[in-house]
């Protein structure tokens, strides 16, 4: 299946610009895209994401600054890791964990933004 270049109407409430939609990818991609998606689905890992945008963290300062449990962190950093989202490497008797590639975080960061506006506009 092929789609044509075309822009996307946007409603008064949001004035972004719209991206032409490029061709219709493999499938391939289609699904590891959605593996993707699904990763970042879960507000535990959206705020590990944002909290791994700056700099590398070890698993107990994500559980000090996400106030969850040191369990529930490494659950859902197992997840990312799986994913490809995450990476660690060990760094003496701790594992920093950074983000794979930035571009997620992106994704993440307009997310929330957007979560954020829709909210602000009581929807």
């Amino acid at each position: 299946m092929k789609i044509v270049s075309r822009t996307v109407p946007t409603d008064s409430a949001h004035q972004h610009s719209a991206a032409p939609l490029p061709e219709m990818p493999p499938r391939e991609v289609l699904d590891r895209s959605g593996d993707l998606l699904r990763a970042l689905a879960a507000p535990v890992r959206i705020a590990i994401v944002l909290q791994l945008r700056e700099e590398a963290r070890c698993v107990h300062e994500l559980v000090d600054a996400l106030d969850v449990p040191q369990p529930l962190v490494s659950q859902h950093l197992r997840i990312l890791k799986a994913a490809g989202v995450v990476d660690g490497a060990r760094s003496g008797r701790e594992v920093l964990y950074r983000l794979v590639d930035h571009h997620l975080a992106d994704i993440v960061v307009a997310a929330v933004t957007h979560a954020a506006e829709d909210g602000a506009d009581g929807r």
